[in-house]
């Protein structure tokens, strides 16, 4: 899906050059109350279709609570296409032209979830979100738009600025790796702590990680991921169906079968 926009600039120089050094830019008010609003239902309606969320669904992923009793759905992936509004917001202009101002060309979505941190869920270990799959696109980047507000004690995503520079900090073999947390400089950490309305850029070689949600409250946050025009073009189609194979053999190796997408 290739972005249609005006060649217009919306970044300041300040904001270009941290993101190009930090490797993760946090802009403040993108999306007013309304539209937030608007979002934050839909993806409460999403939670009804309880036809969807099965751990044989592709689409679903569930997480284990910060104290193993017990284990809860957590994610849909892909999204878009079970919601118009989300599908509307990964195309708004406002967030393409900024991400055109990042790449300075246009970009393409590559891939999009929306992730519901239930309370007592864990977090997630620091990684990269790059991975060596062939082709794979290396100007990936997630942009963050929380539909909560997003705090430690709900487990906000958490970025080691600057490492994006070095690329991949593990082998480069297909195979997804957890880093070790020597790996970073533990007093950098940056917690994304956003309010809705504001979103958040990262790096696909950005090192982040996330703690459990502590809070009595869900944690719902959009991912949207894309990649550089000039860098494989259009590729979401081909991920999920890459994806989904995947995800078929890594669920068979802990002897979950007969999956299926919906």
């Amino acid at each position: 899906m290739m972005v249609q926009l005006e060649e217009r600039r919306v970044l300041r120089d300040a904001e270009y050059s941290r993101w190009k050094q930090d490797g993760f830019l946090i802009l403040r008010g993108l999306f007013d109350a309304e539209e937030m609003q608007d979002l934050s239902e839909e993806a409460w309606k999403l939670t009804y279709q309880s036809d969807l969320i099965d751990k044989h669904n592709l689409r679903c992923r569930f997480q284990q609570t910060y104290d193993d009793r017990d284990c809860l759905w957590e994610t849909f992936d892909p999204v878009i296409d079970l919601s118009p509004l989300i599908r509307k917001s990964a195309f708004d202009p406002r967030l393409l032209d900024v991400l055109h101002d990042l790449y300075g060309e246009r970009a393409c979505l590559f891939k999009d979830k929306l992730i519901f941190k239930q309370p007592g869920t864990k977090g997630y270990e620091l990684h990269q979100d790059w991975i060596a799959w062939p082709g794979f696109p290396r100007s990936f980047l997630t942009v963050l738009i929380p539909l909560d507000t997003a705090n430690a004690s709900n487990g906000c995503t958490e970025v080691f600025p600057g490492y994006h520079q070095q690329g991949s900090l593990s082998p480069e073999d297909g195979t997804y790796h957890r880093l070790p947390d020597e790996t970073v400089d533990e007093s950098l950490v940056v917690p994304l702590e956003l309010e809705p309305g504001d979103i958040a850029i990262f790096d696909g070689f950005t090192p982040h990680r996330s703690g459990p949600n502590l809070s009595p409250s869900w944690r719902r946050q959009l991912y949207l991921s894309y990649n550089a025009f000039s860098d494989g073009g259009q590729q979401r189609t081909a991920h999920y169906e890459e994806f989904q194979v995947y995800l078929r053999k890594r669920y068979a190796e802990y002897g979950l079968t007969n999956t299926w997408f919906k």
